[in-house]
């Protein structure tokens, strides 16, 4: 299981690290809860890992305009990440959330294809109004990304928990493994959420970055301390 903490810029990244960070995740809060950050900063990142560490950029919570976002993979794909998050929001069924990825598989494998898709959905789809994420294992096999990640789209304070019961994580988590992909969890996680999802569910991955800012405020900064203190949880 790997800790992937989500950062805003270079200083973040550096306590990211020291932190013990397995991946950083490139994204900009202030446009969502999977918001795409700038190019030069995404540069400037990449810059600063080393020993191993891989990065993860958002490419935004996604309107249903799959030439808008294969356009927009395409340019990300060309800054080298290792993985690549589509947030799938405004996508209502199973064929639009296929229109959007099948041309963001096919744009940056164009560029890159060792980079890894990511197909993300989102806990409270019906306050969204998105794509069910349990359908998330079967978009990501028949369009070919490499991995599904549920996360929370409207950060208000509610988490993962407030929407998906410990069984359908279950299940969410033993699809994506059935057709061999990558699954990471998010969602305003807490300590004791990791804790009970190490034990019981055992994801790929776990996302966070408000439980590793000061407060739990994910606008605030990334504390290095927060970082060490959750990095012990897991295997």
């Amino acid at each position: 299981m790997k800790l992937l903490v989500s950062v805003v810029d270079a200083d973040e990244t550096v306590d990211a690290l020291k932190g013990g960070a397995d991946i950083i995740d490139v994204k900009n809060p202030r446009e969502g809860s999977l918001g795409a950050n700038f190019p030069w900063v995404i540069n400037e990142i990449k810059q600063i890992l080393q020993g191993g560490v891989e990065m993860s950029c958002a490419l935004g919570d996604a309107p249903y305009l799959p030439g808008t976002v294969s356009l927009a993979a395409f340019g990300c794909a060309s800054l080298g990440p290792d993985y690549i998050k589509v947030g799938l929001y405004g996508t209502k069924n199973k064929e639009e959330a296929l229109d959007v990825m099948r041309a963001v598989v096919r744009s940056v494998g164009d560029v890159n294809d060792e980079i890894s898709i990511i197909a993300s959905g989102y806990a409270d789809f019906k306050r969204v109004g998105s794509l069910d994420p349990m359908l998330l294992s079967e978009v990501a096999m028949e369009s070919g990304c490499e991995g599904i990640l549920v996360d929370t789209g409207i950060k208000d304070g509610k988490r993962l928990f407030d929407f998906m019961n410990l069984k359908k994580i279950r299940d969410f988590t033993e699809s994506g493994h059935e057709f061999g992909l990558l699954v990471a969890l998010a969602g305003s996680l807490r300590a004791e959420d990791i804790l009970l999802l190490r034990d019981d569910i055992n994801p790929d991955v776990i996302g966070i970055r408000g439980a590793a800012c000061n407060n739990y405020d994910r606008k605030g900064s990334i504390s290095q301390k927060k970082v060490l203190e959750l990095k012990k949880i897991f295997r």
